[in-house]
């Protein structure tokens, strides 16, 4: 198996430009639309990079997953996870940052590129409060760059009309089982989640 080991080899291999619309529908900062569209957004994934390699990480909420600051600025909540704070390592390390907003429904995808600061600001963690709780801390997001993606992949996918595909899958308590050698997770992790997550959803 030979691989592709410089840019010129690919772009022959990609002979068309780019279509004038994917390159003009790049923008620097919040525009009506934009707003509209990511403000709809209940869940995007951020993904980072730092020394240790890169992550992903999906980030979720009950209503727009971010805050607007200004046009130029997004504030992303870190609600309880599992601690590992692989996302906010990277970003105190290297504040290289993009996300991907979803809409259930909707093909389409807006990514924004920019660049993060984590804070523990306590007058910006107060404007996220829910149920009496606060995230511990606030990625605040300098945007770079917004667009949108092609619809094609979630297309290809179905992700919205294939109806549920999760019957066949293993539980997470099954994967921590295998991946432990049997030394955690199981039938009891799987029966204790429910009442855990729900305790800790924020």
């Amino acid at each position: 198996m030979e691989f592709i080991k410089d840019t010129e080899t690919l772009e022959e291999i990609y002979h068309s430009p780019p279509g004038a619309a994917s390159l003009r529908k790049v923008v620097h900062s919040l525009t009506p639309l934009y707003r509209k569209w990511i403000m709809t957004s209940r869940l995007c994934i951020l993904s980072t990079v730092g020394p240790e390699g890169v992550d992903g990480s999906p980030r979720g909420d009950d209503g727009p997953a971010v805050l607007e600051l200004d046009p130029n600025t997004l504030a992303l909540p870190d609600w309880r996870g599992n601690n590992r704070l692989d996302s906010l390592r990277n970003i105190v390390r290297d504040p290289r940052v993009a996300l991907m907003f979803m809409v259930s429904g909707s093909n389409n995808v807006v990514r924004v590129n920019g660049t993060a600061r984590l804070t523990a600001d306590a007058d910006l963690r107060a404007r996220f409060e829910k149920h009496g709780k606060q995230p511990a801390t606030v990625i605040v997001i300098e945007i770079a760059e917004i667009y949108t993606q092609c619809a094609r992949a979630l297309m290809r996918a179905e992700i919205w009309t294939s109806g549920d595909n999760s019957a066949e899958l293993p539980s997470i308590g099954e994967i921590l089982a295998e991946a432990s050698q049997g030394e955690e997770g199981g039938e009891r992790y799987d029966s204790e989640w429910g009442a855990r997550a729900a305790k800790t959803m924020w």
